[in-house]
């Protein structure tokens, strides 16, 4: 299955760049046995727009835009509202979409003013990292570190100790 992070917005180089490298890296070396493919990240310009509502608007179409080329995939928007699974609880909602033949997964990561209301709606999955408002370019970071913690916990790989 291939996994695709879409985000809203540009890591600049430095710590947070570094690490999301770090997670991806582990994750494609970790997912490969597994059945994980893909692993790729898509950065999206964040809007321009005068209105937080209008923002939100433009980055849905850019979002949705990037989704079409990526055939149907699951979508997990990553979102404060969202259910706040266990990394258990994650990692076996990507291996049980893998073992139903899914191609591919997309993680929603919006900009600064977080998703579209109706975009976040039509995602299969809701998933929150905490209740606080978070960075988006931190998000990045956890999606990375999440995922490569799923690859481990779904190889028995030591790395997750619950």
């Amino acid at each position: 299955m291939r996994i695709a992070v879409i985000a809203v917005g540009r890591l600049k180089d430095g710590p947070e760049r570094e690490l999301v490298a770090r997670y991806d890296e582990r994750a494609r070396a970790s997912g490969r046995t597994l059945g994980f493919t893909g692993f790729e990240a898509f950065e999206l310009a964040e809007s321009r727009a005068s209105r937080p509502a209008d923002r939100k608007a433009e980055e849905a179409a850019a979002i949705r835009s990037r989704l079409a080329g990526l055939g149907d995939p699951a979508v997990i928007a990553l979102d404060e509202r969202g259910a706040n699974p266990t990394s258990e609880a994650f990692a076996q909602s990507l291996a049980s979409r893998r073992d139903a033949g899914l191609r591919s997964l997309a993680l929603l990561i919006g900009g600064a003013d977080g998703l579209d209301p109706a975009l976040a709606a039509q995602a299969q999955e809701r998933v929150s990292f905490g209740r606080m408002t978070l960075p988006h370019q931190l998000v990045r970071v956890l999606a990375a570190e999440q995922l490569y913690r799923a690859m481990t916990i779904l190889s028995g790989h030591p790395y997750h100790r619950a």
